[in-house]
């Protein structure tokens, strides 16, 4: 059984892998329909509307964030 020194070091030199194998492992749960994709809607509040380009959101724009958001997640 390795100790925490020998599983550190593993993590360590290998981390840029760990976090590829993470991602694609998101990936394939996402295609098998394992993960859904939902989306929240608020009603009911008043909010300052900006229309700027970097303050809307596409579904493209979503997905690409989304994946963003997995891969700081998984850095962390």
């Amino acid at each position: 059984m390795p100790d925490f020194k020998t599983i550190a070091d593993f993590r360590k030199d290998n981390g840029k892998a760990i976090q590829n194998v993470c991602r694609e492992f998101v990936v394939l749960c996402r295609k098998l329909k394992l993960l859904t994709e939902s989306m929240v809607a608020i009603d009911g509040s008043k909010f300052k509307a900006v229309n700027a380009r970097d303050k809307n959101f596409t579904q493209a724009k979503m997905k690409r964030r989304r994946m963003d958001d997995i891969d700081k997640s998984i850095a962390e």
